[in-house]
């Protein structure tokens, strides 16, 4: 059951794709502002899980997400045609027309500074962006509506490992600001340690639950991941 504090809840959720079984069995809630991870091996589920969130899968069980929510996705990959004649101005014009708003949101993270932002990004060209600016400018995307949740998925994934921390550092930043929740499908450990206050393991069905430094045992990660799993904690802060 939805209560004020839990945005939403998840119960005996499961997926299948004709006769395959993907996903089985998952229980779980969110509560507001909460910064949840879901990690896995891949082909664990976490994408389809996503997709089962967001209603674009058929799926058994139940998913129910409190009323009047406003939530915001950014997918792993987004590919686009370099020759594509679509600049970073127009693609966020899809979502909105004000441009006071367009710069506020892309000020936000961070992307340029005010000087060399009408003349630079907003006339470039999508395909033109390197991954951390197309990173940056799907986040401004996402935050155009303010939303209430804001799903993750990979939000690094292809991205050096400075750029990664620096991704993370500003969804930290946004979520302080804003207040809005955070699903993140993540393959880093350390990332979860250092920034989600609770943790989904799935392998096709749940194998943990919980706060990373309890739930992430050296049992639970065989599971998971299958054999010898080395892992180091860190220092949780949020």
């Amino acid at each position: 059951m939805v209560n004020q504090q839990t945005i939403l809840s998840v119960e005996n959720l499961g997926v299948k794709f004709d006769n395959n079984e993907i996903l089985r069995g998952l229980n779980f809630i969110v509560q507001k502002e909460d910064v949840l991870a879901i990690v896995g091996p891949n082909g664990a589920g976490k994408s389809v899980l996503f997709r089962a969130l967001l209603g674009l899968i058929p799926y058994s069980g139940k998913i129910q997400w409190a009323p009047g929510l406003k939530i915001s996705y950014v997918p792993q990959k987004f590919n686009i045609d370099k020759d594509l004649p679509l600049s970073v101005e127009e693609f966020l014009k899809f979502k909105e027309k004000n441009p006071k708003k367009i710069i506020g949101a892309l000020k936000s993270v961070g992307i340029t500074d005010e000087h060399h932002i009408e003349h630079h990004v907003l006339k470039e060209r999508v395909g033109w962006l390197s991954g951390g600016q197309i990173q940056r400018v799907l986040i401004a995307w996402s935050i155009l509506n303010n939303p209430d949740v804001l799903l993750f998925d990979e939000p690094t994934a292809g991205i050096d490992v400075g750029g990664e921390e620096t991704i993370y550092n500003l969804l930290k930043k946004l979520k302080d600001e804003r207040g809005f929740t955070v699903l993140l499908i993540s393959h880093d450990l350390n990332i979860v340690y250092k920034y989600a206050n609770n943790v989904i393991c799935v392998n096709k069905e749940m194998v943990c639950h919980g706060e990373p430094n309890v739930v992430l045992d050296p049992a639970s990660l065989a599971k998971l991941y299958g054999g010898e799993t080395s892992f180091y904690k860190h220092e949780h802060f949020h």
